[in-house]
């Protein structure tokens, strides 16, 4: 189902969906707007190594740096820690018959992943567990 965010949702960004799907491959809009998830070990960040910073795929908006990058064997990219507390908004998803906290980009509400309480030996003891295709990285200079 498509989330058709709007300006009056709170998001700085706000597209119809028609919009997303002009900007987006049928890959990532599955995905940053309709809450799919790409198949584990298969994203193109899984294994980024270099420093940089990690955006929004669908706004551009800066949701994790690389040195809170983590490998927690999960077969998605995992972070500690967002780049800032308000980049991303944290709701509660009850799909597939149990409770998790679903990660979406604060700035336009494209779905990014989960986040989970077991990212054990991190600062924070969290693991974002994010989609690959939700992000876009820049490496430093």
């Amino acid at each position: 189902m498509a989330q058709n965010h709007t300006a009056e949702d709170g998001y700085t960004v706000s597209k119809t969906e028609d919009e997303w799907r002009e900007e987006l491959s049928p890959e990532q809009y599955a995905v940053l707007r309709e809450a799919g998830t790409e198949r584990p070990w298969t994203g193109e960040l899984l294994d980024e190594g270099r420093a940089g910073l990690y955006t929004c795929a669908a706004c551009g908006a800066e949701l994790f740096k690389s040195g809170t990058k983590f490998d927690s064997g999960c077969g998605w990219p995992s972070f500690y820690e967002s780049v800032r507390p308000e980049a991303v908004q944290l709701l509660e998803d009850t799909s597939l018959g149990m409770v998790r906290t679903e990660v979406r980009c604060a700035s336009c509400g494209s779905h990014l992943g989960h986040v989970f309480p077991d990212g054990f030996g991190t600062p924070t003891g969290d693991r974002y567990c994010m989609n690959s295709i939700s992000l876009n990285f820049t490496p430093e200079a």
